[in-house]
């Protein structure tokens, strides 16, 4: 069995996308997956599958939102190591992690190319401090993320990559629904 986070792009923002997550849930039981437990209205859920093939789960799941909802949703997955490591490999200084909410993962679609990472720095109007590893970028923004002009438009047209991001204190949350997720199943 694998367990894994589901990410999903932008749902239930501004009004556009709207998915009850408690139809989501069902769905993606409905598509097989089991435990299925969701985390705020912003499309995080935690499932497991019998399916080790992640890219796979990811395809059927988009199908299955198409089917059933009429939206064409990109879905970030990671297995429940992978995101465990991208907790526990975050390049965030003590100090940056005492204020969370300005903090955040930006789960990208596939390993940016680092020179495309190179502009994006180098185009970036604010101070935010971005540091890419693997599929992620992390990113401080310094002067908080409702003032600041890099945004998900911005990160994906500078990548070429599909984005979404999570503030820190929502990826905490996650890993603590992965280990009682987890816990549950031994």
């Amino acid at each position: 069995m694998t367990l894994a986070v589901s990410l999903l792009r932008g749902i239930n923002v501004g009004g556009r996308n709207k998915i009850r997550m408690a139809d989501l849930r069902e769905l993606y039981v409905d598509l097989g997956m089991m435990r299925v437990r969701s985390l705020l209205q912003s499309g995080n859920l935690i499932f497991e599958t019998a399916l080790t093939d992640l890219t796979s789960v990811k395809l059927e799941l988009e199908a299955g939102i198409r089917s059933a909802f009429g939206l064409d949703i990109q879905i970030l997955l990671r297995s429940s190591a992978d995101f465990e490591d991208i907790i526990d490999c975050h390049p965030f200084s003590a100090e940056q992690l005492n204020e969370p909410r300005k903090a955040a993962v930006v789960f990208l679609s596939d390993p940016p190319d680092s020179t495309a990472v190179d502009a994006l720095r180098e185009s970036n109007p604010g101070r935010e401090v971005i540091h890419a590893a693997g599929r992620e970028l992390y990113i401080f923004y310094t002067d908080g993320m409702a003032r600041s002009k890099l945004d998900n438009k911005r990160i994906e047209s500078r990548l070429g990559l599909g984005a979404s991001a999570r503030n820190w204190n929502t990826c905490l949350k996650l890993q603590r629904l992965l280990a009682e997720t987890q816990a549950q199943g031994s």
